[in-house]
């Protein structure tokens, strides 16, 4: 399921109706991390689905959808204003404006997402690692602000190691995909890794697994797994179940990286991923060692 493209149905919908579409587009989309753990409050539930609502629709247009990426994403951001100054017009936005309202959450998140996924219409490689983290802090780190303000948590700090995580988190996504990624022309993988471990582009694109591109995805995981770990720290500074929730995105993640791990950083021939059964144990995990801590 894509983002519905019609306008103009706002004034039919309901604003129950609108929260039940974000629901429904999120219980039907495969995400490595299940959206909205049951742990979470119902209450604050309708509100993440709201949240991702906007981020899916970021994604399809920028992604999924033919015809003018740039023109689609200029009208989404067009319906993110109308939340903040006027009437917007898709059912998901009604949803949204109203969370917006609820925990006066700021526009800047919400518009770096959309800046993300501009860039993905022209830039298709990242030179240094730095810019890569450029890109990670609107692409991702957004989420975690988000994910944060309806938690009534605002400040710097733990906005700060929430970034860590959602990063690690971006990052592992990249390294999962090399090959999806690359068959879409795009390489998320810093060009100064591959030079530094001598790998050239030409080799990425004919999928040419070898010793040197093992090295150099042994690099960029072990990098990864020690952002998760920075953002580990989150955990102890928030309160209730929202922690176990922190928590399962982390080790979900860093799961993800020993799976890569096992399979010899060949991220080329097959992506690593989690069984259902290794998710269910991190959650049952997670859950009785915060439930018992």
């Amino acid at each position: 399921m894509t983002l519905e493209l019609s306008t103009g149905r706002g004034a039919s919908v309901s604003l129950e109706e609108a929260y039940k579409g974000c629901e429904r587009l999120a219980r039907t989309h495969y995400e490595n991390f299940t959206v909205g753990s049951v742990l979470l409050p119902k209450e604050k539930l309708r509100h993440v689905y709201a949240i991702y609502a906007f981020c899916r629709g970021v994604d399809d247009l920028g992604d999924e959808v033919q015809g003018d990426r740039l023109r689609l994403l200029d009208w989404w951001e067009e319906e993110l204003r109308r939340c903040y100054e006027g009437a917007p017009t898709h059912p998901h936005m009604i949803a949204l404006q109203h969370t917006i309202a609820q925990f006066d959450i700021p526009m800047e998140p919400f518009l770096k997402l959309l800046k993300a996924n501009r860039m993905d219409q022209t830039v298709r490689r990242h030179p240094t690692y730095q810019d890569l983290l450029y890109y990670c802090d609107h692409s991702a780190n957004p989420v975690g602000h988000l994910f944060l303000y309806l938690f009534g948590y605002r400040d710097r700090e733990r906005q700060q190691m929430a970034d860590y995580t959602c990063t690690a988190l971006q990052l592992t996504n990249f390294w999962q995909d090399v090959r999806r990624d690359v068959a879409m022309d795009r390489i998320y993988v810093p060009l100064e890794d591959m030079t530094r471990y001598s790998y050239s582009e030409e080799e990425l694109k004919a999928l040419k697994f070898n010793e040197r591109f093992g090295e150099l995805m042994a690099f960029e995981v072990e990098r990864t797994r020690a952002l998760f770990q920075e953002g580990l720290r989150l955990v102890k500074k928030v309160e209730g179940t929202v922690r176990v929730d922190i928590e399962l995105f982390t080790r979900g993640g860093l799961k993800v990286l020993e799976a890569i791990e096992r399979q010899g950083y060949d991220v080329l021939s097959r992506r690593p991923r989690l069984s259902r059964w290794t998710k269910a144990g991190l959650f049952l995990s997670t859950w009785l060692r915060k439930t018992l801590s």
